[in-house]
């Protein structure tokens, strides 16, 4: 995992949320990792067409990052589309 996530040093963070492997937001690279590295997908990747975008905040940054061209079949994974992965598991110490 540690040589995969070696492989995004020194990308730029992903404002776009592009599926490339040019820049990189947070939970991509987590994807990304846990995929390349060991084959597991954590979390369901998704169309950005799927999230709720009609929050006025969210319209305005969605319309500042993209303008008039909203690229709604872009393939993301969201942080809590990981954090819900029942994959993963809670790990507490005493």
């Amino acid at each position: 995992m540690k040589k995969e996530g070696e492989r995004f040093m020194g990308k730029n963070y992903d404002l776009t949320f592009e599926w490339s492997d040019d820049k990189i937001y947070c939970s991509e690279l987590i994807w990304k990792i846990y995929k390349r590295a060991t084959g597991i997908e954590i979390g369901k990747l998704e169309k950005l067409s799927k999230f709720n975008l009609t929050n006025e905040a969210v319209k305005k940054k969605i319309k500042e990052r993209y303008g008039d061209k909203i690229p709604m079949d872009e393939i993301v994974i969201s942080p809590a589309a990981i954090f819900d992965s029942e994959l993963l598991e809670t790990v507490t110490s005493n």
